[in-house]
């Protein structure tokens, strides 16, 4: 892997100028904008994509400092998994054609303060397109990237089978809420404690990412991730988030204003192996309590050549949150 990316990008300084990429591989699939209640979800696992020739064509829609990162990276499986993600987001940011015909190579990305990743588009007096939030996120063994409109959003995925090291309950006294730690620490049955700890871990990075601030501008002790059992209008950590009638709330001790009816959240089982949680802006706070349902689409995909749309299928099981 690292001898062939490293020849390919001694390649492309000779035809990086070259159009033959564009009109050599398979075009994107355009999709239409997802609506403001609306979530779109893309997911990649990483060995399922094996092939040299198509890791070199990824390669060449990347930036000269992205290229520099990923070949300066140490490990082949380091190097191809920063590929496979600066090409997820790349190929899914460009499918909505925004300001027309947008390849993945021209697309430019900023930062906000904090470091979060923000499409830098092109403004004309008689252009005012939506302005599209999207989100990254990887394990070793799944890559996932979030687009929303006119929302900040911010998604999460973790490993079912993710080891820890340390003590759940020690652990996530350092870094969770009081009302957390008693959540965890009712939970009986060890491996059970585990998955519970795993998912609120999931959810508590997706919301961070939605505020644009990561986990040393919101530590995950100033606020509480609690199930709230939606038919009854009870909020608590002891709802079952196997219920189709269970919805997740956000509590902040700094910020009550980034509250309960806020923000939304979907949390999911995605290929039988990972969690996958999802965090975006509402767009009616209010009181949350006549706030819309999130509509969620998911599609796993090969970028450049295939995509499949795997909404209402066992690879994408609804745990809690918005629909």
């Amino acid at each position: 892997m690292s001898r062939h990316l490293l020849r390919a990008s001694s390649m492309m300084k000779t035809h990086c100028c070259s159009q033959r990429f564009f009109n050599s591989v398979s075009p994107l699939v355009p999709v239409q904008l997802p609506s403001q209640m609306e979530t779109h979800l893309w997911y990649i696992l990483p060995n399922e994509v094996k092939n040299a020739s198509l890791l070199s064509q990824y390669l060449e829609l990347l930036s000269p400092c992205e290229k520099e990162n990923v070949l300066g990276m140490r490990g082949d499986e380091l190097r191809k998994r920063a590929l496979l993600a600066r090409a997820l987001v790349r190929t899914t940011i460009a499918r909505y054609q925004i300001n027309s015909q947008v390849s993945p190579r021209s697309l430019k990305f900023t930062k906000n303060t904090y470091g979060k990743p923000e499409v830098e588009w092109q403004q004309s007096e008689d252009s005012h397109p939506p302005l599209l939030h999207f989100n990254l996120s990887h394990t070793s063994s799944l890559i996932a990237c979030g687009v929303a409109i006119d929302s900040p959003i911010g998604i999460d995925v973790e490993e079912k089978q993710r080891t820890i090291k340390n003590d759940i309950l020690s652990f996530a006294r350092r870094y969770f809420s009081h009302e957390e730690v008693d959540f965890l620490a009712a939970v009986p049955n060890a491996e059970v404690q585990r998955q519970e700890f795993i998912k609120l871990w999931t959810l508590k990075e997706a919301y961070v990412k939605a505020l644009g601030r990561g986990f040393s501008g919101a530590p995950f002790k100033t606020f509480t991730i609690r199930y709230q059992d939606a038919t009854r209008g009870t909020c608590d950590l002891s709802g079952n988030l196997n219920s189709e009638a269970s919805e997740i709330v956000v509590d902040s001790s700094e910020e009550p204003s980034n509250s309960a009816g806020n923000w939304q959240f979907s949390l999911l089982e995605l290929a039988g192996s990972h969690y996958a949680a999802i965090c975006k802006e509402n767009s009616s706070p209010a009181d949350g309590r006549g706030k819309q349902p999130m509509k969620l689409t998911v599609w796993k995909t090969i970028p450049l050549v295939e995509d499949e749309c795997v909404s209402g299928t066992d690879a994408v099981i609804r745990i809690g949150g918005s629909n």
